[in-house]
């Protein structure tokens, strides 16, 4: 462990050198454009060890997936034995037979699930899949929700407008899009009776931008609405599943959708999504009438990490020491920034939680946009130059890895790039 100081950058600087000769921006997803110069070199467990010999305490989690930390011996063995006997058959194979029970069985609700390679992939099944059943096509999503980077979802605010985000993006793939405020089932009410709605779509927990619980009785009335006109409730759990706990945002809200999209946290770390729900909707799939398909769909290496990451946390369950370590995290956090007279808002689940500058009473993404974003995200800047390794949005991730050295660890050099931060 190196002494979380001013860090040199030599081997990353001519690596990204390197990379920009040949990949634009020299990363291979824009959401690492803003992200942090040092390339990495290994991870363990909570941590990240870079080329030019530093070391993180993560919070970032690769974005979420590494749920049970970086590289779980138990899911790493059970991909590398596995793909022995192959990876990708253009057949079928017991290992996907399994998964899929043992995802349904953990879940509870879902009759029939299929997997695919990426969360965006799972959300444009899912939408196909309500369009076909309902004969409808608009959509009912929400500001700063996210389903996926294609253009039928990709969205961003200007002008205080919400439409296309990219350049070369078709902005009449969006044209059957309803874009409503989330936890205002007020307006879900409204937009329903106005257009014939094929599916309402949302994270039941909008982690992604803020880590924003849905108001209590919000959900309920949601799934009440959808039942009244005949529309799909979709639950984008791609973050929020297997992370809350087995069962999700729907579980821990007591709310069960038609269909459900997975991805991240069902892996441990392997990029693996799926599509869950009732065996009315799905069958349709099974008949041919939509379709679904991808070569890398269910491959050995994909099932084989989704059942071992779910035998893992059916038999060991890592839910009670991860909220205990969140929630002293959080504690440890609001104690140090108060003692640097440093007005940071820590709120959210153990699980995930979200820090900015600002206070104010956030239940969407308008008035989370009364916090200061742009100053939090300078200052996980100079977290990461402390040790820390952190995402500029604001949302810091707790995994089954996270122990007391850990927690001392962040806290110590948390307390350091605030003295750091406040000093500059």
């Amino acid at each position: 462990m190196d002494d979380a100081g001013p860090r040199l950058l030599t081997q990353s600087a001519e690596l990204r050198e390197r990379a920009l000769k040949r990949t634009p921006g020299g990363v291979h997803s824009n959401v690492r454009l803003s992200g942090s110069r040092d390339f990495i070199r290994c991870a363990r467990g909570a941590w990240l060890y870079s080329v030019d010999g530093h070391d993180y305490v993560d919070y970032l989690l690769g974005q979420g997936p590494n749920f049970l930390g970086h590289a779980p011996q138990p899911i790493v063995d059970a991909v590398f034995a596995a793909c022995r006997d192959g990876i990708i058959f253009g057949g079928q194979h017991e290992l996907e037979v399994r998964a899929a029970e043992l995802v349904c069985d953990a879940v509870g609700w879902p009759d029939m699930i299929r997997f695919s390679m990426t969360g965006t992939e799972a959300v444009q099944a899912a939408l196909r899949l309500a369009r076909a059943a309902t004969g409808r096509t608009k959509i009912i999503r929400f500001e700063g929700h996210y389903h996926g980077w294609l253009d039928n979802v990709l969205i961003s605010q200007r002008d205080g407008k919400w439409g296309a985000a990219s350049a070369g993006q078709l902005t009449s793939h969006l044209d059957d899009s309803v874009i409503l405020p989330w936890n205002d089932a007020t307006a879900v009410a409204e937009a329903l009776e106005r257009h014939e709605i094929a599916a309402v779509i949302m994270e039941p927990i909008m982690i992604n931008a803020g880590v924003i619980e849905p108001l209590p009785g919000y959900l309920d009335a949601i799934r009440e609405l959808t039942r009244q006109h005949s529309s799909v409730l979709i639950f984008d759990e791609v973050i929020s599943g297997f992370r809350l706990g087995l069962g999700g945002g729907a579980a821990r809200y007591g709310v069960t959708p038609d269909l459900v999209t997975y991805g991240k946290a069902i892996a441990g770390g392997f990029p693996v999504a799926a599509l869950a729900g009732n065996a009315e909707l799905m069958s349709r799939f099974g008949t041919g009438e939509v379709n679904h398909a991808g070569t890398f769909n269910s491959s050995v290496m994909a099932t084989a990490a989704v059942t071992a990451t779910l035998t893992s946390l059916l038999e060991d369950p890592p839910y009670d020491r991860i909220t205990q370590h969140g929630n002293a995290l959080m504690a440890g956090l609001r104690e140090i920034s108060a003692a640097h007279n440093v007005p940071l808002r820590i709120v959210g689940l153990p699980q995930a939680f979200h820090v900015a500058f600002g206070d104010a009473d956030v239940t969407d993404y308008r008035s989370l946009q009364q916090l200061d974003l742009a100053r939090y995200e300078q200052l996980s800047r100079v977290l990461v130059e402390h040790g820390i390794w952190v995402a500029g949005r604001g949302v810091w991730y707790v995994s089954a890895s996270h122990g007391e050295r850990e927690l001392e660890v962040a806290l110590t050099r948390f307390d350091k790039a605030l003295t750091d931060w406040v000093a500059r």
